[in-house]
């Protein structure tokens, strides 16, 4: 089977981070693109830290990098200071654990609008994108080439709410109430699309123990990298949110590109709410018996959670130079 040709739209945090390296190890899985989108860290840094982390794996095919030059729509919602010092205490000032990335610019750094377009045309019919932070940048894409959401051959998205409460706000995940704009135009859209929602992506995590099932010492500089982000990773979220383990939902987003038989999916309308104080973000499903709105999402809940864990770490442990 030939392996699923993939876009990522990432935002990197070592959530996003973790689950770009593993994408880019599996050998199911063709990214030929990595596209940043500014959040809790700017858009400059996301692309620095994608960029460090093709250079950490250097894969034999090198993707195609784009950065978020425009600005995000003027809708776009202010993250509270206090939820911005939360983010960065999580994941650290650089969204890697302070881990040295190495900014080195490009002479002329390609739009990642234009990039996504681009793989789009390259790529008709086969092209998945993973969008894991907010969807600035698909939606602008969106906007420039209106014909780009109908060529791809799916869409995954983490972020909204199913059935239980959002992360920056008691209705809203962080993602959708970045750019809740964004996300209304792109959930509404047409598209084939999935979503994967933040109430069911946190039931897959991973403990201290993590790094004693690895061969990290045959690694190389990936395992390096592992000893310095997981460890942090599971520190910060000890202690900013008492939690024994690291919830990832960006890990889960990307097992339902490569194996979405471990999810149950559901058929749902779904649109956002863009101006309320209290509910901005919030992913508003029709749940009316029956349904006024007409079906627009496949959505996913109930992970099989040892499974998508079986199955990324053998992902890891393939990972022996």
């Amino acid at each position: 089977m030939n392996p699923i040709r993939l876009l990522i739209d990432a935002d990197p945090g070592l959530g996003d981070a973790l689950a770009i390296a593993i994408a880019l190890k599996d050998p199911r899985l063709d990214v030929v693109g990595l596209t940043a989108v500014g959040s809790f860290i700017s858009a400059k840094q996301a692309a620095v830290n994608l960029q460090e982390l093709v250079t950490i794996i250097d894969p034999q095919r090198w993707p195609r990098l784009g950065v978020q030059l425009t600005d995000a729509h003027e809708s776009t919602a202010s993250v509270p200071s206090q939820q911005l010092t939360h983010y960065r205490q999580l994941n650290g000032e650089n969204g890697m654990a302070d881990w040295p990335c190495r900014n080195v610019d490009a002479a002329h750094p390609k739009e990642a609008a234009k990039v996504i377009i681009e793989l789009s045309r390259a790529y008709p019919q086969e092209l998945v994108i993973l969008s894991l932070g907010p969807l600035t940048n698909i939606s602008l894409a969106a906007e420039k080439d209106p014909e780009l959401l109908m060529r791809l051959k799916g869409l995954v998205i983490s972020g909204g709410t199913l059935e239980g409460p959002g992360n920056i706000t008691p209705a809203a995940d962080f993602n959708i109430y970045q750019d809740p704009l964004a996300a209304r135009s792109i959930l509404k859209s047409a598209c084939t699309k999935t979503l994967v929602p933040f109430d069911a992506s946190q039931k897959v995590g991973i403990s201290f123990g993590l790094l004693d099932r690895l061969p990290i010492e045959h690694m190389g500089r990936f395992g390096e990298w592992l000893q310095t982000i997981v460890p942090f990773a599971l520190r910060s979220h000890h202690q900013f949110q008492g939690m024994e383990s690291w919830r990832l939902p960006e890990l889960v987003a990307l097992a339902a590109v490569v194996k979405p038989e471990f999810f149950q999916h559901l058929t749902l309308a779904v649109d956002v709410e863009t101006d309320a104080h209290l509910t901005r973000g919030m992913t508003v499903f029709d749940r009316r018996s029956p349904p006024v709105w007409r079906p627009n999402v496949e959505v996913l809940k109930d992970p099989e959670v040892q499974g998508i864990l079986d199955d990324f770490m053998s992902v890891l442990r393939s990972t022996v130079v």
